[in-house]
This record gives structure tokens, sequence and C-alpha cells, in this order.
């Protein structure tokens, strides 16, 4: 197996990852979309394989669907009409794209902003994969993806994107590490919660719901905010966010030190994204949070997350909004599901 020469250590660009594709190293079902490529990630697609089960799992040695054997209730075929992925429930839905990793090159999965947004929790799994999420150096074989809808049912199709997968050369340096704060006096709504018996999402259908059937507004209080064991909501990071045109960022999972609760599924934040360069000066990091437990009383400014920046080996080709985007310069914001309130 060839090795993948990188000018440093470093997350991937955008043109990296389509030498790989052009070379073989990532392949897919069917054609590439023209816009699969992020500026530092690439989209992964639902083929039309899934599977109900009755839990999740690890593959550990074994192949993730000789473990599905164990655990399978009965299979689903996803057609272009759609299918409705109940919340509550637990799918694993074969990926159209698969991977042979040259030497050198690891790989790590986390959901897109717009699936977190809607409270869908999803993992990547590797045949003989003993972590989600992370792809191992030199692997060769399928990708899969668990699916768990948590506040609303979601419909799917082959082709619907859910996740994102960020490939790795060498081991890239943390640049640096910088807390999040949340945003409880932004405005006179200052976050969203959602409603446990709202309708079906349709994860293709942009700008097609109307929010005030899915979600309820949280209004000034104080700058404070309790949060219920069990609900999700959606909130602004006090702060805006900036990720500079040659780094991009994750949002690391919360520390239990300060609280026990879940801040953003969605983790990635890609090169140019608050510049700017990329005309997306002032935008805020938007919050996916989920107690535990208990009950938790949020204060305006309170540190809920960290964000790790790292290299990319080069500068991308292009950069995040800069062809548009429906998260650039936002504030406090829905899903691109859902109209503006």
């Amino acid at each position: 197996m060839s090795s993948f020469q990188a000018p440093r250590p470093g997350i991937l660009p955008a043109q990296s990852i389509e030498t790989l594709i052009a070379t073989g190293a990532i392949t897919s079902d069917t054609e590439f979309d023209h816009d699969q490529v992020q500026p530092a990630s690439l989209d992964l697609r639902l083929s039309d394989q899934a599977w109900r089960v009755r839990a999740s799992f690890l593959p550990g040695k074994r192949k993730v669907e000789a473990r599905i054997a164990d655990v399978e209730m009965h299979a689903i075929e996803i057609t272009p009409a759609g299918v409705v992925l109940e919340k509550g429930c637990v799918y694993i839905v074969r990926l159209q794209e698969r991977l042979k990793l040259p030497k050198g090159l690891i790989a790590r999965a986390n959901p897109k902003s717009s699936t977190g947004r809607v409270d869908v929790f999803v993992r990547l799994l590797t045949d003989q994969g003993a972590r989600f999420d992370d792809v191992a150096e030199g692997y060769d074989g399928p990708l899969y993806m668990e699916v768990a809808p948590q506040t609303f049912s979601i419909l799917v199709r082959p082709g619907t994107r859910l996740n994102q997968l960020r490939l790795k050369a060498g081991d890239p340096p943390k640049l640096e590490t910088r807390s999040v704060g949340v945003d409880l006096q932004g405005g006179d709504i200052v976050g969203f919660r959602g409603r446990r018996h709202a309708g079906v999402v349709d994860l293709d259908h942009i700008d097609g719901h109307d929010p005030r059937d899915f979600w309820e507004p949280l209004t000034l209080r104080r700058g404070e905010l309790l949060l219920d064991p069990g609900e999700f909501y959606i909130l602004a990071s006090s702060d805006d966010v900036e990720i500079p045109v040659d780094q991009a960022a994750e949002m690391t999972p919360i520390d239990p030190s300060v609280g026990e609760f879940r801040v953003h599924y969605a983790g990635f934040f890609d090169p140019g994204f608050g510049t700017d360069e990329a005309h997306g000066a002032g935008s805020k990091g938007v919050l996916e949070v989920r107690t535990h437990d208990t009950p938790f009383l949020l204060e305006h400014g309170q540190i809920v997350a960290r964000l790790v920046y790292e290299p990319l080996t080069e500068r991308p080709s292009r950069l995040y909004g800069e062809s548009g985007s429906h998260y650039q310069n936002q504030g406090l914001k829905l899903s691109k599901h859902f109209r503006v309130w």
C-alpha cells in the first residue's frame, strides 16, 4: 500500500481529498456529488441498505454486518421516496463511500451541523473498529453509520448526508484551545427547546418546515436557563467563533467538571468559518445541549464547551461559505430544514 505524502502533519484540505478520490483511496457506489467535498472534510451519504437493531455495538474483531446479525430486528430498504427512521430507535445504515486509506492517513467522522441541530445522534462504524467515529491507518473496507433520532423522527433517502469525514496526515499538533460560553442575553429569544410530539423532519427538504410545529422559543429571564433532563435545546455561543483559513477546529465533548450535560453533537468547524475573508465575521457557534440525569441551571457566559484548533496540511482551495452557506454569519439559528422564526 502506498504512503500519502503531505507537506506537514495536519488535516487534509479539499484538494487533497479530491486527489484521494481520483486515485481510488475513496470510492463510492455512485458518482460523487459536485458539492460533496467540503473545505476540509467529505460528506458521507446513506446507501439503500439499513437495519433496525435492538442495541448499539462496536464490532471489535468482527465485521459490522456479522455483528448486526446478533442484534438485528429487521432489514430496511431505503427508497428514493424516503423511509422514516423513528425517534427512540437505533439503526445501522451502510454508507455509499468506501475507504482504502494509504499509510500515513487516519480519519475521523462527526455529525454534520444540520444533523446535530435536529437531535439525531450518529456515529461511524468500520469493520474491526474499536472506537466509534475513528478510522484506523490503512483501513480498507466499507463504512457504516449508527443513526439514533432522539427528539424528532426523520425522513431519509439514498444520498442523504448525516455525517462528514476528516482525513489526517501524521499527528497534527493541537494549536490552541478556546473556551466557549453560552449566550443567554442576546435577544428576546435566547434559545429553542424541541417539542416532544412533533412531526417528521424531512432531512432533504430545506426551509420546508414551520419551526413553530417543532420548537418552543425560550425567552430572556434573568440571564439564566434551567435545563430539564431529557429535553433538547438549541443555544448560541456568547462570543463569535473564527477559524483561520489554514486551520480547522473541533468542539470537544463536555468536561463533567463543568456540568453533566452534552454540548454540540456536530463538532467540526471548517477553515474560514467566521472570518472576514470568507464574509463570515460575527458568526456564533450554535450549541446543541442536552442535560443528563439532573436539572441544571445555566448562567449567561458560563463555559459549556471547548474548541480545539488543528492545522491543515496546506491552505484549502476553497473556504467555508465562500459560495454560500446556511450557517456562515449565523447567530442563534435552527437547522436549514426550518424556515426563519
